[in-house]
């Protein structure tokens, strides 16, 4: 795999996806806040639509056509979101690959989940790791709008050509060809990308620091 030196390199990472698994966890999440108001499971097309976008578009996306759409946001607000952290899945080998990065990078988490992002990282004892997160509450336009990616560049004093963007989705794949960062697409060879990898250690070969 080709390497690539920077001087002040960022390393910026997607949450769901990427981080974890959390696919079960999104399903499970929005079926329950489904299940309050008697409505029925999402089908395979909303459960994808939820896995890449925020919590309100999610909410107002499968409650659309109803009555229930402020209802939902305000219930959701409330829910306790501990049972489904639970069901979130860490990536094979990320605490090792953030430990080796973080002595040569700058770490980072650009995500469009809201308020549930720091009790993710907090259960799962990540927070330590990242210097900056910003969720879809800490910027105006949420991704595929590339802020998010700009504040972080603005946080580290580096440019687009000195940062790495880690997703998965078609919505990552807009937000970095926005940014203009380099793009590695994990676990997903349909997306446009610089680099495709599908175990997590690869990004230490990509940013030129090795495996250890």
């Amino acid at each position: 795999m080709t390497s690539i030196h920077l001087k002040k390199p960022a390393v910026i990472f997607d949450c769901d996806g990427v981080l974890f698994d959390s696919r079960k966890s999104n399903i499970h999440l929005y079926n329950d806040l489904l299940a309050h108001f008697r409505m029925p499971p999402m089908n395979k097309d909303e459960e994808s639509f939820v896995h890449m976008h925020t919590g309100k578009e999610s909410i107002r996306h499968i409650f659309r056509n109803t009555s229930f759409v402020e209802r939902a946001l305000e219930y959701f607000l409330r829910m306790d979101y501990t049972p489904f952290i639970r069901d979130m899945v860490m990536v094979p080998g990320l605490k090792t690959l953030l430990r080796q990065l973080k002595h040569h990078v700058g770490l980072a988490i650009a995500t469009n989940r809201s308020s549930t992002i720091g009790k993710v990282l907090e259960w799962h004892g990540l927070d330590h790791y990242f210097e900056i997160v910003v969720s879809s509450l800490d910027v105006t336009h949420p991704k595929p709008h590339p802020e998010s990616l700009f504040k972080i560049f603005d946080f580290f004093s580096v440019g687009p050509l000195d940062a790495f963007y880690v997703g998965d989705s078609e919505v990552d794949e807009k937000t970095a060809l926005a940014a203009g960062v380099t793009f590695i697409s994990f676990q997903n060879r349909t997306l446009h990308a610089d680099f495709h990898i599908d175990d997590i250690m690869d990004i230490g070969d990509i940013v030129g620091i090795g495996r250890s």
